[in-house]
């Protein structure tokens, strides 16, 4: 089923002189305006567009792409005020509304904000919500699994850590003693589940999988060449001193010179750790 609030990839069914008619199958058919589409789009064809409601509530489509779908969190700016409402600009020309009763304390043009997007249920409007706790899911059941990689969008701050939205759909949380990078509010990252709690919460982090592994790799030999082959870190360093110059924790860095001298790219050594000449 096509619903209003995504983006799919529609067929042409007939090219007018003011646009283009797209196959919405259950939607009937919806217009693309010709501005909007791309150059030598013509009948048969098919386009990715994103459906959303016309001024007057009618479907239509647009290749335009939205910073978020209806279902998903985003961090997203204010560009007006009105007697109704808030609106965002969410990156296409009609801007998303946030109605007074939606917002979680009063918006402000200029001000950033983190709010889901959702249909209103009584006219079918793409609609956003600064009240966030209120469509995130609080039933701890899920098939979330340790090491599954995530997305994660940072939306607080605790003495623990960073409060996070797992695949816009749950609460998570990352260690401050696990993150070894500047975050901001708002700000959508890779992550990975380390470890899914009895009582369902999950315990989150920005280091695992292949992909990770790579990059400290990488940043390691960096290291080493940069400072012509010899790098004094080594595995009694302070734990501080290693993310300051790696961006990794102790362990990673331990974890990942281990692989890089049973490969013999590197030597361990007291006085720290000397890259092999081939």
């Amino acid at each position: 089923m096509i619903n209003i609030g995504n983006s799919y990839e529609l067929t042409v069914v007939t090219e007018l002189e003011f646009g283009f008619y797209l196959d919405a199958q259950n939607l009937g058919e919806i217009l693309l305006p010709r501005k909007l589409a791309p150059k030598g789009l013509g009948e048969g064809d098919t386009v990715n567009v994103f459906l959303y409601l016309d001024s007057e509530d009618r479907p239509i489509a647009t290749t335009q792409k939205p910073k978020a779908c209806v279902g998903e969190f985003a961090y997203l700016p204010v560009v007006d005020t009105t007697p109704v409402g808030a609106f965002l600009d969410w990156g296409l020309d009609k801007d998303l509304l946030v109605p007074f009763a939606e917002q979680h304390r009063p918006m402000e043009v200029g001000h950033s904000y983190l709010v889901y997007i959702y249909l209103d249920r009584l006219d079918g409007r793409i609609t956003a919500s600064s009240k966030i706790d209120s469509f995130l899911d609080d039933n701890k059941t899920h098939n979330f699994k340790p090491q599954q990689p995530v997305k994660l969008i940072i939306a607080n701050s605790t003495e623990l850590g960073f409060k996070a939205i797992v695949n816009h759909s749950h609460w998570g949380l990352l260690y401050k003693n696990d993150v070894h990078q500047r975050l901001s509010f708002g700000q959508s990252i890779d992550g990975f589940v380390k470890y899914v709690r009895p009582d369902g919460r999950l315990d989150l982090s920005l280091q695992g999988g292949k992909e990770t592994r790579d990059k400290y790799t990488k940043a390691i030999l960096n290291h080493l060449k940069y400072n012509k082959g010899y790098s004094p870190l080594n595995d009694k360093s302070d734990p501080q001193l290693i993310s300051d110059q790696l961006g990794m924790s102790k362990k990673a860095f331990k974890k990942t010179i281990g692989g890089l001298y049973k490969s013999r790219v590197i030597r361990i050594e007291d006085d720290g750790i000397h890259l092999i000449e081939k």
